[in-house]
């Protein structure tokens, strides 16, 4: 692959970016991520980080659930995020993933003596998923990891594997994504996305203590709806079969942004169409990341 990775204190080409194979993060799992996107306006030839401090912070934060202290603050790592993308000289849409992760090389499950580092690389990056259809998803049998277990407010490497489980099942059965409940039986998340439903013109989301990730999109949507739609937002435990009667659904994730819901469990949402409110927030968020709002033109970051 060609490009440049921050790696080991310096921006490196991607085929010298390479880790040992006994490093601790690899073996266990011991590292915690972000992703980011950056959009690119071709009439402004130039390219937006969309919310690149705040993915910083909450990197901050994830690592210091798990005793791993950041070697740079997230100023540093914006500023070091930028001048890779300069490097790399992108004009279309990319993703990056911030990694810290612990590097040391000891076999065994004591991490907290050990050593971290820090990396990026960064890949162009279309749509995650297909956002101008409407997603099929379904309950899956795999239940979300909860906050006593591996906590989902930090994205710990690790803890993906729960992801996995549950989208390849989907995937396989004929779907798109899938929802999790909790271990009390509520609905919780997607495997890489928040999820908001609409009951009677109220946006409904699951609460943060709901063991979903404490979503940047997320909080950008909720933002969007009340201050630009003027819609109620509620957020509380949500029954599964409320999926099946609610009017609207939709993920919010970075790699997802807005993707409408018109299925579950082979029920369809509302008319089984993507909705008005879903159309409008997705419509709202792809104007406000890339640059066409300039009341939210805070949330940018530009490259060039």
């Amino acid at each position: 692959m060609g490009g440049y990775a921050y790696f080991q204190g310096q921006i490196v080409p991607n085929s010298e970016a390479k880790i040992s194979i006994q490093t601790h993060a690899f073996l266990y799992g011991t590292g915690v991520f972000e992703g980011i996107r950056a959009y690119w306006v071709e009439e402004e030839q130039q390219l937006y980080v969309f919310r690149m401090l705040e993915h910083y912070q909450r990197i901050r934060n994830s690592g210091r659930i798990f005793m791993m202290q950041a070697p740079l603050s997230p100023e540093e790592m914006g500023q070091v995020t930028l001048d890779l993308l300069r490097k790399n000289q992108f004009k279309t849409d990319v993703y990056l993933r911030p990694i810290l992760y612990k590097n040391g090389t000891a076999v065994g499950i004591k991490c907290h003596e050990m050593s971290e580092d820090f990396l990026i690389f960064a890949v162009p990056f279309g749509a995650y998923l297909d956002t101008e259809k409407g997603q099929r998803v379904k309950v899956s049998s795999w239940r979300h990891l909860e906050d006593n277990m591996i906590p989902m407010r930090a994205k710990c490497n690790g803890a993906y594997v729960n992801a996995v489980l549950a989208k390849n099942d989907a995937v396989l059965d004929g779907y798109d994504e899938a929802i999790y409940l909790g271990s009390d039986g509520h609905v919780s998340e997607g495997t890489g996305e928040n999820l908001f439903i609409v009951r009677s013109g109220k946006l409904i989301t699951s609460p943060c203590t709901s063991d979903i990730l404490e979503g940047i999109t997320r909080a950008s949507v909720v933002t969007l709806a009340q201050e630009e739609l003027g819609l109620e937002i509620e957020e509380r435990t949500i029954d599964r079969t409320e999926l099946y009667i609610c009017d609207e659904a939709f993920f919010t994730g970075t790699a997802a942004e807005v993707a409408p819901i018109t299925e579950v469990d082979h029920r369809p949402v509302g008319d089984g169409k993507i909705g008005p409110i879903s159309r409008q927030i997705q419509e709202l968020y792809q104007a406000v990341v890339r640059g066409k709002s300039t009341k939210y033109k805070k949330w940018l970051t530009p490259v060039y």
